[in-house]
C-alpha cells in the first residue's frame, strides 16, 4: 500500500529556506585579502595625508571598515601634502619599505598634473615638449618610470601593491586638467593589469557619481574640487576595500560602521564645542567681575 509522504506548512519550507540561504551567505562570504595583523601602507599625497588626519578621512574608514568585518590590520599613514611621483619614490624606503607592511595602497597622480611647468611629465614624449615644464623636470623623472620603480621596489620587498587611480582634479569633468589626467589613469590600469595588481578605479568611481549627481554649479565628493568631502572619502574607501576583496554584504557592514563613527564624530565635536563655549561664557563673566571690583576700588 503506497504511503504519501507528509505534506510540510508553507511556513516551515520558507522557513527553511531562508536559513539554507542565510548559511549559504554567510559560507560564501568573499575572502578578503588582507589579514588580522597585516600593515597596510598609504602611500600617497594631501587627499591621503587628509584620510589619515580626519577622523572621517578614507585611511580611517577603510581602517573601520576591515574591523567590521574581523580584520584587525595596523595602518602606517604615509601621505604627504604636495607630494608628486617623484617625492614618493625619493621617500618610499624611509615611509614605507622599513616600516614592513604587507601591503601598500599607491595613490598618486593629482599633483603631477595639477602643479603644471613644476608637474611630472606622464613620459619622455610629454617632457620634451618645449615650454611644457621647468627647467628641473629632468630631475623630476616621468610619471611611467617613478611609479613602475615604486611598484617594482614594492614588490621585491614582498609588500602587496594595490593600485588606487587619481581622483579628479576638480568636479568639471570636461575640464583641461582631467583631460590631461586621463592618460596617467590609463598607464595606471594598463601597469596594473601587466604586474597583476588589484585596483581601485576611483577615478571612474568619482566621475560615475558626479554624472549622476548632475550638480555642475555644487562639489559633490570635495571641498575645493580635489580634496575630499565625508562623501568622497566614502567612495575612496568603498573602492580601496572592494579592491581588497569586500563583497557588497561586507561592504555594507562596512558603511554600518561608519554611520557609528559618524556619530561618535559628532557627539565629540559638539562636546568640544559645548566645552569652549562655557569656558568662553565663564571667562567673559570672570573678566566682567574682575571690571566691576577694579572700578569700586
Amino acid at each position: 500500500m503506497h504511503t504519501s509522504s507528509p505534506r510540510i506548512p508553507a511556513v516551515w519550507r520558507f522557513a527553511a529556506a531562508v536559513i539554507f540561504s542565510a548559511a549559504f551567505v554567510q559560507s560564501a562570504a568573499a575572502e578578503i585579502a588582507v589579514k588580522s595583523g597585516e600593515k597596510i601602507a598609504f602611500l600617497g599625497d594631501s587627499i591621503t595625508q587628509g584620510g589619515w588626519d580626519s577622523p572621517l578621512g578614507y585611511v580611517r574608514l577603510v581602517m573601520a571598515g576591515l574591523a567590521a568585518n574581523g580584520v584587525n590590520a595596523e595602518p602606517v599613514p604615509a601621505g604627504i601634502g604636495g607630494h608628486k611621483s617623484n617625492d614618493m619614490l625619493a621617500r618610499l624606503e624611509r615611509d614605507v619599505l622599513a616600516k614592513k607592511p604587507q601591503w601598500m595602497t599607491l595613490s598618486c597622480g593629482v599633483n603631477d598634473v595639477w602643479h603644471g611647468k613644476k608637474g611630472v611629465p606622464l613620459n619622455d614624449a610629454a617632457a620634451a615638449v618645449e615650454g611644457a615644464y621647468d627647467e628641473q623636470v629632468g630631475e623630476r623623472g616621468t610619471y611611467e618610470k617613478n611609479i613602475t620603480q615604486i611598484v617594482e621596489r614594492a614588490q621585491a620587498a614582498n609588500v602587496k601593491v594595490v593600485m588606487l587611480t587619481a581622483t579628479v582634479i576638480q568636479e568639471k569633468l570636461d575640464n583641461a586638467e582631467n583631460a590631461k589626467l586621463a592618460p596617467f589613469n590609463e598607464f595606471l590600469r594598463g601597469l596594473a593589469k601587466a604586474k597583476k595588481l588589484p585596483v581601485a578605479d576611483l577615478n571612474a568611481m568619482f566621475q560615475e557619481r558626479i554624472k549622476v549627481e548632475n550638480q555642475p554649479e555644487k562639489k559633490v565628493l570635495t571641498g575645493d574640487g580635489v580634496h575630499m568631502n565625508t562623501e568622497g572619502n566614502k567612495l575612496m574607501a568603498t573602492g580601496v576595500l572592494k579592491a581588497l576583496g569586500l563583497d557588497a554584504a561586507q561592504l555594507a557592514k562596512a558603511q554600518a560602521a561608519w554611520t557609528g563613527l559618524e556619530a561618535q564624530v559628532k557627539a565629540q565635536a559638539e562636546a568640544k564645542a559645548k566645552a569652549k563655549a562655557e569656558a568662553d561664557a565663564k571667562a567673559k563673566a570672570d573678566a566682567e567681575a574682575k571690571a566691576k571690583a577694579d572700578a569700586a576700588k
